[in-house]
């Protein structure tokens, strides 16, 4: 079996070395939920990559297992029917270098895991298991998390490293106590028709792929107890490069579809497209480099996201306050519809994002570079998000005349949230060069006393067309320190933008009049 990639999408050729089947009930497994069947699966793995390759059958029952260990040219199939059931026990779990989880495969090529059966973690269990282990003294965990109440060294479901040539197709993936499918550098990568559910135990990632090339996710439905999507960078030498993401369903406890937060490397050439998001506790899209990585060449097209708490979160931060500042360059976001509710939106999750400790009002969608380090070239095109309003003075406010005020808090985790209270309700754009906004529609459902756009240190921006539904009489666009900004026919409650407040300097302004601003009014 070999993978290959043209014209942008991921083809699939069997050369017909994977055509003997291997039972696992023909090496001793029992379907009976109780005993364990983990040297059985393992000497069926071990038996068909021994031959030169071959499916492994997981057939119709339940089989209990701790870790097993995929190898070359080996299909894992699971036929509809079948149960491969986690272990409870952290010590059925082996670690293989950095690797620990149910299923493990490192430095191997030509692998599958397939079929319309399950696997099923039990994370809950587990984590509470192992809990228990450390609070009665019978196995102390060093890295136990006191302030989040939970054990350190959970498991991931599916770990894969350093491989190539890998599918996983049609299988449901549930119940991880911690990510669960994990890949790390890996190439050729087929992830297609899956189903993960996984509202098990906190810190769920649905699908992690930490500095993977070739990578292809589509046709799937993750429900994550944390990010749905999420692609890493741990090394800084490494990237992940040429990722497809399309046509899938996203509902997550964090964000749905997200860069980050580790970046060290950074996320070059990826495509999302298609995409469907609901009851999702932060951002429909999150795009960070905060650990001295790149992001360039992002395309996201066709994005709905109902019942979900932000619709864009793009942040150049300084977490690794002692390295090189990373960069963030072109990105287009087209045809994206968010609706974002009043109230936190994940509240039918068994395991819900946690709250934040300070009042605020409804947060807008946001872009942020640092001083002297600008995000870079931009296009937001053909955008509807509408926002709850209801904002109030008294529960939380950012003057417009302390936009400075706004706190940069570079080296701080990046959350759309990490500002504190912002000065507006739709977006809030800061060190950014290069940004085309072109038919944004943005709406509020109730009154909101702040403006739809602040732009602070932005150069080279173009608003043209779009809309803005405040339900009020406020100015509803703010410039601060701004440079070679364009407006065209955008429209306010009806009437085209025609003059704006400005504060500080703002030169090079066209198809507006600015009123300047100094100081509080």
């Amino acid at each position: 079996m070999r993978f290959f990639f043209t014209t942008g999408l991921l083809m699939l050729v069997f050369s017909g070395v994977m055509s003997k089947d291997y039972n696992i009930m023909d090496f001793g497994a029992l379907p009976d939920g109780k005993t364990f069947a983990t040297q059985a699966i393992q000497e069926a793995i071990d038996k068909a990559s021994d031959k030169g390759g071959g499916k492994v059958i997981i057939p119709d029952g339940t089989f209990l297992s701790g870790t097993i260990v995929l190898k070359s040219n080996v299909e894992l199939y699971l036929e509809e029917g079948a149960v491969l059931l986690g272990s409870i026990d952290i010590q059925d779990y082996d670690r293989i270098k950095n690797d620990h989880a149910l299923i493990i495969a490192r430095d191997q090529k030509d692998i599958m895991i397939s079929g319309k059966g399950v696997i099923n973690g039990r994370g809950q269990e587990l984590a509470l298991a192992m809990d228990s282990l450390h609070h009665s003294g019978n196995a102390i965990d060093k890295g136990y998390n006191h302030r989040r109440l939970r054990p350190a060294g959970r498991p991931n479901l599916i770990k894969m490293s350093n491989c190539s040539n890998v599918k996983i197709t049609d299988i449901k993936a549930m119940n991880g106590t911690n990510w669960v499918i994990r890949l790390d550098k890996c190439d050729q990568l087929v992830i297609d028709r899956i189903h993960i559910d996984s509202d098990a135990f906190w810190n769920n990632d649905g699908i992690d792929i930490e500095d993977c090339k070739n990578v292809r996710i589509t046709n799937s439905y993750v429900n994550a107890a944390d990010d749905g999507i999420c692609l890493k960078s741990n090394d800084p030498q490494s990237y992940c490069d040429q990722v497809y993401i399309a046509n899938n369903t996203v509902r997550s406890s964090a964000s749905a579809i997200k860069f980050g937060t580790r970046s060290n490397g950074g996320f070059k050439n990826i495509v999302i497209e298609d995409i469907t998001i609901y009851d999702t506790f932060r951002s429909a899209l999150a795009f960070e480099a905060v650990d001295g990585g790149v992001i360039e060449n992002i395309t996201a097209t066709n994005v709905f996201a109902v019942n979900t708490g932000n619709a864009i979160f793009i942040k150049l931060g300084h977490r690794n306050v002692d390295g090189e500042i990373g960069s963030i360059r072109n990105i287009t976001i087209k045809n994206l519809d968010v609706h974002i509710p009043f109230e936190t939106p994940d509240l039918k999750y068994k395991i819900r994002g946690p709250q934040l400790p300070f009042f605020h009002n409804p947060f807008p969608a946001s872009i942020s570079g640092l001083p002297g380090h600008d995000v870079e070239n931009v296009t937001i095109e053909d955008v509807s998000i509408s926002y709850p309003g209801r904002a109030d003075r008294g529960y939380a406010h950012m003057d417009l005349w302390r936009l400075d005020d706004v706190p940069e808090n570079e080296s701080q985790y990046p959350e759309f949230s990490m500002f504190g209270e912002l000065p507006s309700w739709g977006f809030y754009v800061r060190h950014v060069n290069g940004l085309k906004l072109k038919n944004v529609r943005l709406s509020v459902r109730d009154v909101d006393f702040r403006p739809a756009y602040v732009f602070d240190d932005v150069k080279n921006l173009t608003l043209e067309g779009g809309s803005i539904t405040s339900l009020s009489n406020n100015d509803q666009l703010i410039l601060k320190d701004t440079k070679q900004v364009v407006l065209e026919n955008l429209i306010s409650d009806g009437e085209k933008i025609i003059e704006v407040p400005g504060y500080g300097t703002n030169t090079e302004v066209s198809g507006v009049e600015v009123k300047i601003k100094v100081g509080k009014d």
